[in-house]
């Protein structure tokens, strides 16, 4: 027995049972137990917010590839409004899109070949359904009978 009159510390083999009598290994000690139980919290408490950083970065990367394409639109869109600044540009959709001319060209119209019916006009002067009454029609008459033909084809 010690000199103070206490209980002498347990000696190695006592130390591996336990208070109810089972063997304790000794790598598992209560320190061991404690840090790994703290890892375990750490990680459940963790995981969620390292995922949700992820997800966060994933959505950030989607929305930076989307800028960069609307921010490559945007430049197309200001080089399209920047060309009808010049003169011959606007000229040149002018005369593509609404088919207009400047003064001295001769506009041609080319028809589909398909549409276009193989007849052979008859030789000769056409005559308008007014012509058979002579000089008495009006100038004006005899304009609009030459649109109507001209229209009929």
């Amino acid at each position: 027995m010690p000199a103070g009159g206490g209980k002498a510390p347990p000696t190695r083999s006592e130390r591996k049972r336990s208070r109810y009598g089972f063997a304790v290994p000794e790598v598992l000690t209560v320190r061991a137990l404690v840090l790994s139980v703290v890892v375990l919290l750490a990680v459940v408490l963790l995981l969620p917010t390292v995922r949700a950083v992820v997800a966060q970065q994933a959505q950030l990367s989607e929305l930076r590839q989307e800028l960069s394409e609307q921010q490559e639109q945007k430049a197309g869109l200001e080089n399209e409004l920047a060309r009808w600044d010049d003169r011959s540009y606007v000229i040149e959709q002018a005369r593509t899109r609404l088919r207009f001319v400047m003064p001295g060209d001769t506009p041609w119209r080319t028809l589909d070949a398909d549409s276009v019916q193989e007849e052979e006009p008859e030789p000769g002067p056409v005559q308008t359904p007014r012509e058979d009454q002579g000089e008495t029609t009006p100038w004006y008459a005899r304009l609009w009978d030459s649109f109507r033909i001209a229209d009929s084809g």
